[in-house]
């Protein structure tokens, strides 16, 4: 509408609308800007100007990938510092405090949730289920469909994209990260199973591409090609 784009809301909503206003307080960009609720209930954000990513037909640019993965750096080193006082709710953790090493993740990176613009990844859109857990969780997800490892493409250019990944984080090498990629689709089917079960209308419109079996199909099939990835890396 306009300028804008109104979204339904749900009790993690507050919590979102906290970690977006503070983000955009410490000067991270390629956010969208909250502007509170409509009268119909509906959140309020900004609309980014660009085009959304289709993950079946398009491999993003390397460049474009390498800017996402430093997005998601200075994403995680800034909301380092976002420690609210008392328990949240969130989407998919329920009500819940952070504990030891956790930040607050956007917990679903895909390609899909970007925005390019002239050719340069502009921002990370989406943001109803981010909540707690480990920086390593949201690289492995923004891997699953960015590389992408969620289907086969040249063994070449999964060994090429994934080492511009760990160049441009600076954090983990290779092989770390391909085991945190099966464990943190592992837990996605997890969740939008459980999401299914209690009803939630963002995970139930899921089904309708046939999760959560589509992606543990999909993990199957990246197991069975993880020794020949690990042999060529």
């Amino acid at each position: 509408m306009g300028r804008t784009v109104r979204r339904p809301t749900g009790a993690w909503t507050p919590a979102v609308h906290e970690l977006l206003h503070w983000l955009e307080n410490e000067g991270l960009g390629g956010i969208p800007h909250v502007s509170g609720l409509d009268d119909d209930g509906r959140e309020i954000v900004s609309y980014v100007e660009g085009r959304g990513v289709p993950v079946d037909d398009e491999v993003v640019l390397d460049s474009v990938l390498v800017e996402a993965v430093g997005w998601l750096r200075d994403f995680h080193d800034i909301v380092e510092d976002f420690r609210p006082e008392g328990p949240r709710v969130w989407r998919q953790a329920g009500e819940v405090e952070l504990t030891g090493d956790q930040i607050i993740c956007h917990n679903d990176p895909g390609a899909y949730n970007w925005i390019i613009q002239s050719g340069h990844f502009v921002a990370m859109i989406d943001w109803d289920l981010a909540g707690p857990g480990e920086r390593i969780d949201d690289l492995a997800f923004l891997c699953w469909t960015a590389i992408p490892l969620y289907r086969e493409i040249p063994l070449e250019d999964v060994v090429r994209r994934l080492d511009l990944v760990v160049d441009a984080y600076a954090e983990w090498g290779p092989m770390a990260l391909l085991d945190a990629v099966v464990a943190r689709m592992t837990t996605a089917t997890e969740r939008i199973a459980a999401g299914i079960e209690r009803g939630d209308p963002g995970m139930l419109n899921l089904t309708r591409k046939g999760e959560p079996q589509r992606t543990r199909d999909r993990l199957a099939a990246f197991e069975a090609r993880l020794p020949e990835i690990r042999a060529a890396l």
